[in-house]
């Protein structure tokens, strides 16, 4: 059984860790057919603090194929993709494909494998924010309705496909009905959208095993425990909008004064805040280069409170129990907001300053909720491979 991830963002390699880690063991071991697990990296992060640290540390093998996209407008970069991974997938031929997450890599990796009739898989199916200005958003959509097994993370996830028209969806945490089949194309005769539990929970996991050994990040910059802010801000929404930027910065140059604020800055970000009038605003607030998955958790499991426009950073702020403001209009993550542990502030000033007080919050039993599954999508997900064969 040869099966190919296609990966190309941060988020999606934290994302392929829980899984390469099942499938390593079941190809070492000799467990159930002959497999073979190939990593396709389009190249859409490439800077080493984005890309190269997150494989080091994740214990991700070399990719097979790195097709160095690089950056782009988003039909460019998409364009160059899918240029490239035709014939890539014409000469592996792969048994299944799996995508992953929103990005750019998962809508390209999904329309070239299904033009090839290749059985796929979208894990992290599902999501929506209803907004269709985001790039992700229309990623998701058409990643969802040009694949075969839709792995979602939630009940509300599987909810949002239903009434999308993909009425075959199964809540049972992964089993595949008796009546799946592959037609005489192979492709499945109908979509399949399965509830397994957020691969994302299983990172974590497995991750803060191995956080206090291997980050001394906190340390190095003499934080306290819940005596800083950690700010994060990369979505196109509102790096683009000069409006929403110079709001969310004066914003956490007010918080700076308060207590402490750690701001890893994004590449897009440090290019969109060279195009701003910062006004002599913003020298307090403490910003480091992007930091690797291990000081990242580390950074969020000490903070007071997390302030973000990122959708990974609003599951992981709801696994640490860390209270989230979401700087966004909208999120694809509404079970947090439903729980009361993540709130929308949008890139208003008052609002963000508000929530950041004691505006927001958060008491400890709305992190008890069981929203992700139970940590074990990957064992799941790797079920369903063996039985698509």
């Amino acid at each position: 059984m040869r099966i190919a991830s296609i990966v190309g963002a941060r988020p999606q390699f934290i994302k392929l860790a829980p899984l390469v880690r099942i499938l390593s063991h079941a190809e070492k071991s000799g467990k159930g057919l002959s497999l073979q697990h190939l990593i396709i990296h389009t190249g859409q992060h490439y800077d080493y603090l984005m890309d190269k640290v997150f494989f080091c540390q994740l214990g991700l093998p070399d990719p097979t194929f790195n097709l160095e996209v690089g950056s782009g407008s988003h039909v460019h970069q998409l364009s160059e993709m899918m240029k490239k991974l035709d014939p890539v997938l014409t000469q592996l031929r792969p048994d299944v494909v799996i995508v992953y997450g929103d990005t750019n890599s998962t809508l390209a990796g999904a329309l070239v494998a299904s033009k090839h009739n290749f059985p796929t898989v979208h894990v992290e199916a599902g999501l929506r924010s209803f907004n269709r200005y985001m790039p992700e958003e229309i990623n998701r959509i058409l990643t969802d309705h040009c694949t075969d097994i839709l792995l979602v993370p939630t009940d509300r996830a599987l909810h949002n496909l239903r009434n999308e028209g993909i009425s075959n969806t199964l809540p049972d945490k992964g089993v595949l009905p008796r009546s799946y089949h592959w037609n005489s194309q192979h492709h499945v005769t109908y979509p399949i959208g399965i509830n397994t539990g957020d691969i994302m929970y299983d990172a974590v996991l497995l991750a803060l095993q191995r956080v206090e050994n291997e980050s001394n990040l906190c340390k190095k910059l003499g934080l306290v425990p819940k005596g800083y802010y950690l700010a994060t801000l990369h979505r196109a929404e509102n790096t683009d909008d000069s409006e929403r930027l110079q709001s969310i910065w004066e914003a956490l140059d007010v918080l700076s004064a308060r207590m402490p604020v750690i701001f890893p800055l994004h590449p897009r970000t440090k290019k969109a805040l060279s195009r701003i009038d910062l006004k002599n605003t913003g020298k307090s607030i403490r910003i480091i280069d992007p930091v690797g998955y291990f000081d990242m958790l580390s950074l969020q499991k000490g903070a007071y409170k997390i302030l973000t426009d990122s959708g990974g950073m609003q599951k992981e702020a709801y696994y640490l129990k860390v209270p989230c403001i979401t700087m966004r209009d909208e999120t694809e993550w509404m079970e947090t907001i439903h729980a009361g542990c993540n709130i929308l502030a949008g890139a208003e000033k008052k609002k963000i300053l508000d929530f950041a007080g004691d505006g927001f919050e958060p008491s400890i039993n709305c992190f008890s909720h069981n929203l992700f599954g139970d940590g074990n999508t990957a064992e799941r997900i790797y079920e369903i491979l063996t039985h698509m064969i």
